[in-house]
């Protein structure tokens, strides 16, 4: 079987690093090389990007420059991670992707700009969309009791439910909603019987 390149969206709160760590598990059990990895990235810029999450650069970067941050980090994900793991016959299974950034961002700077932005970037083979309530996403979010970051409120799940909404119809990327309202084994058989529709 060749490699695969599978994203996983959803919001904060849905469950998609739960998830992504059960799906990786299930590579694994049947013999399939696999990597995790994630967006923002563990690389230089994604650092850049993750410590202004947690507020910490909130007075030295200002929102206009989220959207080439991103697009930044992604072109040196998919360079040093994503593409290589393909090259060497591993499958790649990524928390976020470019959907993330049309989500979280088309509402301050426009969903053409930043699918402008993001043209040149290979779409993965399958993007899973964890459908999840916003307001369930934030009781999920207050439950595990953790710092929250600036999106990890019920106005801005809305808002970026809604951009979720408007990317999916911009894009012409295989993508499937799987139900997040359900124990984390439910939705991971629902994952599996979607990758592995013949078993």
């Amino acid at each position: 079987m060749s490699t695969r390149f599978i994203a996983m969206e959803g919001l904060d709160g849905s469950g998609g690093t739960t998830q992504i760590a059960m799906l990786k598990a299930a590579f694994e059990a049947r013999g399939e090389p696999v990597i995790v990895t994630r967006e923002p990235s563990d690389r230089p810029v994604g650092a850049l990007i993750r410590d202004h999450l947690r507020r910490s650069w909130q007075d030295v970067l200002g929102d206009g420059v989220f959207p080439y941050l991103f697009a930044a980090d992604r072109r040196d994900h998919l360079d040093c991670v994503v593409l290589p793991a393909l090259a060497r016959g591993e499958n790649v299974l990524s928390d976020r992707y470019a959907l993330s950034s049309f989500a979280y961002q088309a509402e301050a700077h426009g969903l053409d700009r930043v699918m402008r932005l993001n043209q040149d970037f290979p779409a993965p083979d399958l993007t899973i969309m964890l459908d999840l309530a916003p307001a369930m996403c934030l009781d999920r979010i207050l439950a595990r009791g953790s710092p929250r970051d600036r999106f990890e409120a019920l106005d801005q799940l809305n808002t970026i439910a809604a951009g979720y909404e408007a990317a999916i119809r911009a894009v012409s990327w295989p993508i499937v909603r799987i139900d997040a309202n359900g124990t984390p084994a439910q939705i991971a058989a629902a994952i599996a019987a979607l990758v592995w529709p013949n078993g």
